[in-house]
């Protein structure tokens, strides 16, 4: 083969080895999808900042009118506080005897949690696991309860508490909301239980495990994203509720935090930073608890919407 032949087959070898040229309307099309893509992260990020100043903005004027002097609450900017901070207004809200208030309220909720999640656990595990006719009877009978509004049983649970005698007392407040609390409780648990592989609880029964063990140490290990989810979710529920304290109380010694905000709002109606700083203080401990569960509270999430 002469030199000149020699030249053009590396020449050809060379032209098929390299990388194709993209065509002009493959590029104009991967330019498109590239700005689609940065025009939607641009809109997400600008309806997040949106978002963020509609949630900060009312938490900041609370914060600021609270430390405010009521003197000078009207004459001055309510959103920068250029006339002097004061502590006189928590002052005023720890002499009402909101301590105490705020006890009833970690009592009242933390029960009401530890029910509810307690009894949705073993109702759920019960469903899913050992399913039946009966279970799926009582898993709709549960479903029945997002039919029901709290208003149109009012008057009927008023009266089944005074009768067994629970009427103005913190056990009558955690049995009611820990009923209300189970719909929503059980069907969270129960889609999350039905992604528990089946063969390693059929594994746990073949090695003679019974089914509390199965649940003790196989269920409730891997539903702690789920638990965690609905338990910040009932305990915010419990915590914030005004309606069952309102009906089912009446001495100020069973009161909770949102009753006792009420009612200092009722004696303090022109004293608007007061009112601000009992606000931010029956406030701080659901901040507080979404500081610390918000992994666990996301993780939840996630695996609820991968579900």
């Amino acid at each position: 083969m002469s030199q000149l032949q020699q030249e053009r087959s590396r020449s050809a070898g060379q032209a098929t080895r390299a990388p194709a040229t993209p065509a002009p309307g493959r590029r104009r099309a991967e330019a498109k999808r590239a700005a689609g893509r940065g025009f939607r992260k641009g809109t997400t990020w600008l309806l997040a900042l949106v978002w963020l100043v509609v949630v900060a903005a009312p938490i900041y004027y609370m914060i600021v009118a609270s430390i405010e002097p009521t003197s000078v609450y009207l004459s001055a900017n309510p959103w920068f506080p250029t006339k002097g901070i004061t502590g006189a207004n928590y002052g005023a809200v720890f002499s009402s005897g909101i301590v105490s208030y705020f006890f009833n309220s970690v009592i009242v909720a933390g029960s009401t949690t530890i029910l509810a999640v307690a009894v949705s656990l073993l109702a759920a595990y019960a469903i899913v696991v050992h399913g039946s006719r009966w279970t799926g009877i009582v898993f709709r009978c549960f479903m029945v309860g997002f039919a029901v509004p709290i208003q149109a049983l009012m008057i009927p649970l008023y009266l089944a508490i005074l009768r067994i005698g629970l009427y103005d007392s913190l056990l009558g407040l955690i049995l009611p909301m820990a009923a209300f609390s189970l719909p929503i409780t059980i069907l969270v648990l129960v889609n999350f239980l039905r992604d528990v592989p089946r063969s390693l609880i059929d594994a746990m029964r073949v090695d003679g495990a019974g089914p509390l063990r199965v649940l003790l140490r196989l269920v409730l290990p891997l539903s702690w994203p789920a638990i965690a989810t609905v338990g910040v979710f009932d305990l915010v529920t419990s915590w914030n509720n005004f309606v069952f304290p309102l009906i089912l109380t009446q001495s100020p010694s069973q009161a909770t935090l949102p009753l006792s905000v009420f009612n200092f709002e009722g004696n303090h109606l022109q004293n608007v930073p007061e009112i601000m700083a009992a606000v931010a203080l029956s406030a701080v401990p659901l901040f507080v608890l979404y500081l610390v569960a918000r992994r666990r509270l996301m993780a939840g999430l996630a695996a609820g919407l991968g579900a």
